[in-house]
């Protein structure tokens, strides 16, 4: 269905984008990676899946073993995502993503995603979505979001200033990194509904993006 009511209007310089949840439906090879691990760990896998999303895998663990060495959790992340990297079955595009992308082919966006090159690589040619030339990954960050260093990384990137960006976001701790940022942030999808984000897009269908003549962003997002 066609959206019709305007919402939220933004101006931006730039736009950083989310993966998982925002332009990339991963949930069925997330929850398979997560409840083989959890059933190997003996965990909750719906508590366990509730915290997850929008985390790197060694910062959701840490949340999980608290009092185990780091070094552990890197190691067996390394693991999961080596998993989540083969495993392609049922990643699709979120809807509206393959337009709203191709909207800004040319113009400044990042990708700023907490997995690593190359499951993200995995994902987006999965989804058959193009990848953004300027990309912040896991490996290229000291912390986890919801620390605002990957996105601050990627507005750096771009050359612009963090209130001069617009983020879209689908998890608590992406949100919440975008937050703490400076930054206004769209929340895409029902993850993200319950979070207060700036403004809320129901799915990218839902979002509308011009440009003025000096090529600031115009988006425009709908209930």
């Amino acid at each position: 269905m066609t959206p019709s009511a305007p919402s939220a209007e933004f101006r931006a310089r730039a736009l950083l984008l989310d993966m998982d949840g925002t332009l990339v439906n991963s949930d069925a090879v997330v929850e398979r990676c997560w409840r083989r691990w959890c059933e190997r760990k003996g965990l909750d896998a719906e508590y366990v899946l509730s915290i997850v999303h929008g985390r790197q895998g060694h910062a959701t663990m840490a949340l999980l073993f608290p009092d185990r060495p780091m070094a552990e959790n890197f190691a067996e992340n390394a693991v999961l995502q080596a998993e989540e990297t083969a495993d392609t079955e049922g990643v699709v595009p979120i809807p509206g993503a393959p337009a709203f992308l191709a909207a800004l082919q040319g113009r400044p966006h990042a990708l700023v995603t907490s997995a690593d090159s190359n499951l993200a690589r995995a994902r987006m040619d999965a989804a058959g979505l193009p990848m953004p030339e300027v990309r912040v990954t896991a490996e290229r960050v000291s912390a986890s979001k919801p620390d605002p260093e990957g996105f601050l990384k990627g507005a750096a990137e771009l050359g612009f200033a963090p209130e001069d960006c617009l983020v879209f976001e689908d998890a608590e701790v992406g949100i919440a990194a975008a937050r703490a940022a400076g930054m206004r942030v769209v929340g895409v999808g029902p993850r993200a509904a319950a979070q207060q984000p700036t403004a809320h897009a129901p799915s990218l269908e839902h979002v509308q993006v011009r440009f003025t003549d000096d090529g600031t962003f115009v988006v425009t997002v709908t209930a």
